[in-house]
Parts: structure tokens; C-alpha cells; sequence
């Protein structure tokens, strides 16, 4: 069993990794974005064909960030202060939500009633978070500084595959396994359903390749981490050094906070409003048993598909731009091309020129998926990277329940049920975001090493290694 504890900081430098170690460590967010992928084309679809009301979306969308505050400071905590030889620190938890969150895949297209697809939501974004937030922490543990960006980036290239596929999962089963993208009134289309089974298995499948073939550093001095258990035991020891970090937050991570606000509340607009807009102002419709609908939501699983791929390619970029400006600059840049993407649907009437705006959309998701934490991960304690990564998702929770709280609500009463009104809301915020990026202290912001890693040299942690040629 994996004991809680309290890790010392680890004051041993960090070898370079190889491109295979980098690899293995990331490989794993090709099935957690499978799973964030289906979720964010297809659970306004799931919602409003079971009974949902275009201004109910945002609030059915809101238990899951609920959670999300309570679950991703405390795995943070816990991940930090775990340790085994066999399992590691970071791995049990990626174990624990794999399991959850591909039985939530499996649930959701067979969910019945809307209580019951509002239910599985909760579940399966609580049980993804128990996956992600500790492999964002598994960079700042095997990375030097050197190489954060390209690990983040790293993570982002296969976010984006895996988005790519899982976006595109009904629109491929309905136009090429001819699988029907209809069904009766409350029915999920058999499209749909099959495109989550594959994620359930995609989501575990990935994540345990990662589990299997990644060795994690033990803590540099093993009766000081004892010594941090014995002292910190107890519920509400845990419960407090959980929520109070949020008072303790370094100035990056503060100043990051408000960058990630804005960039978040854009992009919930975009997951919960894209499929209602498209179908509203670019097909003219908002009959859920309708054709027309239907090729309409499966578009958007296309445009998903668009940003993602845009971003994964964009993303072996981000490292090559951050060395020859600055991270702040290139972080900027990207969320003005999102923001200005976003904007451009309103302007939009052939489903084919929406793939246009997709590229910025995707340069700028490229870009918040990887350099903010980049930028973070310098200003972090060691020994507190974990509940860092989980406390400052809740810059990424909050704006989610902002959304669900405030753009139902503007979405009927100051745009008349037009959602694409919202997705210019969505894009003005990311521009903001934008602009506030250069107000951000990046001590570790240096035109940094690029290129291939090379294989680490001979060290105290060369036989916890993953073999290169994995």
C-alpha cells in the first residue's frame, strides 16, 4: 500500500530525460483527453436531447466544478505525500481515476433522463481530474527547468491526438461504418454511444501505458518524509493544509490566476454553446430529432477535432516561439488568435469556413494547456508540486462554475437564446486573458534549450529510469 506523506524538498538536480522517457511520462493524456474530448462535443448534445433548455445548459454543466474544488486540491495534497517503491507517487492516482472515469464513459450514452446525465457529468470530470492534476505534477518532478516546456508540450501533442480521434469518433462511425447519428425522442444515437465505449477503453489503455512504463524518484531523505507523516496526521490536518494554500499562492501563480480566469470562462463558452449555436445559426435549426440537427452536432465533433489537431502540431511549436521571444509573449499571441477565432463564428454561415476559425481557437489551446504551467512550475516548492498543480486548477473550476452560473442567464435575457452571442462573450474574455499574460512574473522565462533530449547521464536515479528504448 501506498502510504500518505509529506515529501521533503528535493534538493537533487535533475537529469535531462530522453525523447522515449518524455514519451512514456506523457502518453498517458492521450486517454484523458478522450474522455475530455467526448465530453465537451457531445454532453450539450446528450443534454438537450434528453429534455434541456438551450439557457439550462450552463447551470446542468455546473456539479462537475463543483467537485472539482472539493477533489483536485486534496489528490494534489495526497499525491505529494505519497510514496512506495513499487507504485510511486504520482501513479496510484492515475490508476484509481482511469478506473472511475472510463466506467463514467461507459454510463453517460446509456443515461436514460437528464438527472441521470447531469450525475454521470459530476462523476466523470471529478474521476478525470483524479487522473490529470497529478500528471501535470509529474513534469516538475522528472523535469529540470529546461525542460518543462518541452514536457508540457509534450503532454499538449498528445491532448490534441487524442482529442482529434475522440472528436471525431460519431461523425467517422455515422459517414464511414454507417452507424446511425439518430434516434427517437430521449434516444442517444447508436453514433454516439459506440464513440464513448471507445473512449472508456482508450482512457485506460493510455493511462496504464504511462502507469507501466514510467519509475518515479523516491524522496531524497525517507526518515525526514516519515517524520512530515507523524507530524501532519489527521483528517483535519489534511483538510486544512488542503484549502489554506490558496492564501499562500506564490506571486506567479496569483497574477497566472487571473490569466487562467479568463481563458477558461472563453472556453466554456465554447464547449457548452458550440453545438447550439452551430445548429442555430449556421444549420437553422434546434430540432433534436431532426437530420439536419444531427449533422450539424456532428460538424462540431469535426471542429473539435480541427482545434485539436491544430494544437498538437502547434503545440512542437510553442518551445522553438517561447526561446525566441518570451513565454509571456507567445502565451499573449496565442490567446488573441483564440479569442479572435471564436469571435469569427458570428461572421460564419458555411459549416466549412468554421474549420478556419478552429486554427486560432487551436493555437490558443495549445498555448493554455502547456505555457502557463510551464511558467509555474518554476515559482513551485518541490515538495508542494502537486497540491500547487491541483489548487491552481481551481483558476480553471471557478470560471466553470462562473459560466454555469451567469451565461444561461445572459445567454436568454441579454441575447435573446442566441448562443453564438455568447461565443463572441467567450472570445472578447480570452482576448483579455491575453493582454493580462504580460502583467505575469516568469523568473524562469530564459531562451531555453531545444531540441531532442539527449539520454541522462550516469546519476542517483539512472536505474529508476524508463529504458529509452521503450
Amino acid at each position: 500500500m501506498a502510504t500518505s506523506v509529506a515529501a521533503p524538498t528535493d534538493t537533487r538536480p535533475k537529469p535531462r530525460l530522453s525523447f522515449w522517457q518524455i514519451w512514456n511520462m506523457s502518453f498517458g493524456f492521450l486517454g484523458i483527453q478522450f474522455g475530455f474530448a467526448l465530453q465537451n462535443a457531445n454532453v450539450s448534445r446528450i443534454f438537450e436531447t434528453l429534455g434541456a433548455k438551450p439557457d439550462e445548459l450552463a447551470f446542468f454543466w455546473l456539479a462537475a466544478p463543483l467537485t472539482g474544488l472539493l477533489v483536485q486540491p486534496i489528490i494534489g495534497y495526497l499525491s505529494d505525500r505519497t510514496w512506495s517503491p513499487r507504485f510511486g507517487r504520482r501513479r496510484p492516482f492515475f490508476t484509481v481515476g482511469a478506473i472511475l472515469a472510463s466506467l463514467a464513459l461507459l454510463l453517460m450514452p446509456n443515461a436514460s433522463a437528464l438527472w441521470m446525465a447531469v450525475g454521470t457529468l459530476w462523476l466523470m470530470d471529478s474521476s478525470i481530474n483524479i487522473s490529470m492534476e497529478p500528471f501535470r505534477a509529474l513534469v516538475g518532478d522528472l523535469l529540470p527547468d529546461e525542460q518543462r516546456t518541452m514536457g508540457f508540450a509534450a503532454q499538449t501533442f498528445f491532448i490534441g491526438v487524442g482529442a482529434v480521434v475522440a472528436s471525431m469518433l460519431p461523425y467517422i462511425f455515422t459517414n464511414y461504418l454507417n452507424v446511425p447519428n439518430t434516434a427517437g425522442p430521449g434516444e442517444i444515437p447508436p453514433s454516439v454511444r459506440y464513440a464513448f465505449y471507445m473512449g472508456g477503453a482508450a482512457f485506460f489503455g493510455a493511462v496504464l501505458w504511462t502507469v507501466l512504463r514510467t519509475r518515479e524518484y523516491p524522496p531524497e531523505d525517507l526518515a525526514a518524509f516519515e517524520e512530515e507523516k507523524r507530524r501532519t496526521a489527521g483528517f483535519v490536518n489534511g483538510l486544512r493544509e488542503s484549502f489554506m494554500g490558496i492564501f499562500q499562492m506564490p506571486q506567479t501563480m496569483r497574477q497566472l490566476a487571473v490569466v487562467q480566469f479568463f481563458s477558461w470562462l472563453a472556453l466554456f463558452s465554447l464547449w457548452i454553446y458550440t453545438t447550439q449555436a452551430v445548429t442555430a445559426h449556421v444549420y437553422h435549426t434546434s430540432d433534436t430529432t431532426s437530420k439536419l440537427y444531427n449533422e450539424g452536432a456532428d460538424w462540431v465533433g469535426v471542429c473539435f477535432a480541427v482545434y485539436n489537431g491544430v494544437s498538437a502540431v502547434f503545440a512542437l511549436l510553442l518551445p522553438f516561439i517561447a526561446r525566441a521571444t518570451s513565454r509571456r509573449f507567445t502565451h499573449m499571441l496565442c490567446l488573441i488568435a483564440g479569442g479572435l477565432g471564436l469571435i469569427s463564428i458570428y461572421l460564419i454561415q458555411n459549416p466549412n469556413f468554421l474549420l478556419l476559425s478552429m486554427v486560432g481557437v487551436g493555437i490558443a489551446w495549445a498555448s493554455i494547456l502547456s505555457v502557463p504551467y510551464a511558467m509555474l512550475a518554476g515559482s513551485l516548492p518541490a515538495n508542494k508540486m502537486g497540491y500547487y498543480m491541483g489548487v491552481f486548477n481551481f483558476f480553471i473550476v471557478i470560471p466553470q462554475v462562473v459560466a454555469g452560473l451567469i451565461l444561461g442567464w445572459v445567454t436568454k435575457h441579454l441575447f435573446h437564446d442566441q448562443s453564438v452571442y455568447t461565443l463572441v462573450f467567450g472570445g472578447c474574455s480570452m482576448i483579455l486573458s491575453g493582454l493580462l499574460t504580460l502583467r505575469v512574473s516568469d523568473e524562469g522565462d530564459a531562451r531555453l534549450p531545444i531540441g531532442p533530449p539527449p539520454l541522462p547521464e550516469p546519476g542517483y536515479d539512472a536505474p529508476l529510469q524508463t529504458d529509452p528504448r521503450l
